[in-house]
């Protein structure tokens, strides 16, 4: 028997964009978008670090504001950085519904200021009765970990939660270990793929 939905957050209650981040401090520094990604995003691994919690909030910004030779404000910064989100306004309504017979879980792979300027800001936010979070687990999906330290919060067996997430590698893992993994996309009826495993809606 299904208890407790868990969500992922990014692209699945929010989208997302990086390129919006890039973009923004881009006006910062003579280097290229191009440059700013790879520098950010691949050859450092900084934005890994940092949703894994192995750097600081001021150590990431420190480290990108030097390797991307930028001249910007840490509140600016800030700014940039979190400010990427857009809700997905369907999701938003069937948490709404979901939570008058279910508990809710969040699991994410995110780092300490998107969760701060982000992810807490949201309307539904408060809904959630549990929030797993990789920065603070000190590890990422797909690591079993972070989805056992989800289960520990519910109290609850992986066959008694559905997970979401928009990664497949991310929710076929969970399906892994027991729960009932749904690989969210743009296309994919989230309520009719909830029925299927008898999730009352």
């Amino acid at each position: 028997m299904i208890k407790a939905i868990i969500f992922d957050f990014g692209n699945v209650i929010c989208n997302f964009h990086n390129y919006k981040f890039i973009n923004k401090i881009s006006k910062y520094t003579d280097k290229s978008t191009n440059e700013i990604n790879e520098i950010i995003f691949n050859k450092s691994g900084l934005q890994s670090k940092y949703e894994r919690g192995e750097i600081t909030s001021d150590e990431f910004y420190i480290e990108v504001v030097n390797k991307c030779k930028l001249n910007i404000s840490k509140n600016k910064f800030i700014e940039s950085y979190t400010n990427i989100f857009t809700p997905i306004k369907p999701n938003f309504e069937l948490v709404k519904k979901l939570k008058k017979k279910y508990k809710l879980g969040l699991l994410s792979n995110t780092s300490e200021w998107d969760y701060l300027y982000g992810i807490k800001t949201i309307e539904i936010f408060n809904l959630f009765d549990t929030i797993t979070l990789s920065f603070e687990v000190k590890t990422s999906k797909p690591n079993k970990l972070i989805y056992e330290d989800a289960l520990k919060k519910l109290n609850l067996k992986p066959s008694e939660c559905v997970y979401i997430d928009d990664i497949k590698e991310f929710s076929d893992k969970a399906t892994q270990i027991g729960m009932h993994g749904i690989n969210y996309t743009p296309n994919t009826n989230l309520v009719e793929e909830l029925k299927k495993i008898s999730v009352d809606i």
